[in-house]
């Protein structure tokens, strides 16, 4: 861990670390017509099976595919957000695809308007906060984006997306593997165009035990609304059904209620400290309510997200306990 890779959370955390390492970006784009949904997950591992890879999950038909490069074929900037595999690049301004599989083909060009980012500074670099500063978590989380314009089109599969005037979110993880447990949750699809939502709770490995850390982020009105472990905030309750989860959190000045449904999704792969052999369930179709209100009840946002990203994985039980 370095200075300026703390500082910068979208480029490559990877140089001169040991196995087990992993580190994936996650591009979710959205056309302006709402028809095509698509995350598009570049990454790499070290260790036991080592390699580069392009993953790609088609929300609209509930379908993902896995595209398995040489770690060789990986290339990354020490300066800033700019990866290569094979003949496929990754930045902040650009994604070039050229993926071609026999049972999967994904080409094109899109172009990205201004990022925006969770602020970052020397106390609290990014969505992490302090944390960031911590070696040897297992697993670290970045925000590079809450919202975002795109511009051009891919060809999945011979079918064409044009993604003009829609809208992109980017994240990314790095460390060693994913947690035993998680619930993730984003949108930027409101009624209110600057709303957006990201939200994650876990359980975090700390010095030989373990405890339930969760970050959550609401951007409204150029206004970022945290609730992190790290700031204070608590949760006041998290319950997981079969068709939703409810949610619900405090911090000094406001609450925060949640209530993601639940539908079908696709198969991702997911690191552990082996292998990316772990599945994981996504859909880019469940839908959101947001509630945010202050202590004493006056409401400053309600609305419902759509083409919301959602995970519940892992071992929940362990989770709900805290």
């Amino acid at each position: 861990m370095s200075i300026h890779s703390t500082l910068n959370p979208g480029i490559y955390h990877g140089f001169n670390r040991k196995p087990p390492f992993f580190e994936g970006w996650y591009y979710k784009l959205v056309s302006a017509d709402q028809r095509h949904k698509l995350a598009v997950i570049p990454g790499v591992i070290l260790g036991q099976d080592e390699h580069a890879f392009v993953q790609v999950l088609d929300s609209a038909q509930e379908t993902a595919g896995y595209l398995k490069f040489p770690a060789a074929d990986f290339r990354a900037s020490d300066q800033r957000f700019s990866i290569e595999i094979g003949e496929n690049r990754f930045d902040d301004r650009h994604l070039h695809l050229a993926l071609n599989h026999p049972h999967w083909q994904l080409t094109g060009d899109v172009h990205l308007g201004p990022l925006d980012p969770w602020p970052v500074t020397w106390s609290s670099p990014g969505i992490m906060g302090w944390y960031a500063w911590v070696p040897r978590m297992e697993c670290y989380h970045g925000v590079l984006s809450f919202s975002h314009s795109l511009q051009g089109t891919l060809t999945l599969n011979g079918k064409v997306m044009d993604f003009t005037g829609g809208r992109g979110y980017i994240e990314k993880d790095w460390g060693q593997s994913f947690p035993s447990a998680w619930i993730w949750c984003q949108s930027n699809h409101f009624a209110n165009p600057s709303a957006c939502l990201t939200a994650s709770v876990a359980v975090i490995p700390w010095v030989g035990r373990a405890f339930r850390g969760f970050i959550v982020g609401l951007m409204l009105d150029g206004k970022l609304h945290r609730f992190a472990t790290y700031s204070g905030a608590r949760i006041e309750s998290l319950a997981i059904f079969d068709d939703h989860v409810d949610w619900v959190l405090r911090n000094r000045h406001s609450r925060l209620i949640l209530k993601a449904c639940r539908v079908q999704g696709g198969l991702l792969r997911g690191p552990t400290r082996l292998d990316m052999g772990q599945r994981v369930l996504e859909t880019l179709n469940a839908t959101v309510h947001v509630r945010l209100e202050t202590l004493q009840g006056q409401v400053l946002f309600d609305e419902v997200g759509a083409h919301t990203g959602l995970e519940v994985m892992g071992d929940l039980p362990r989770l709900l306990r805290g």
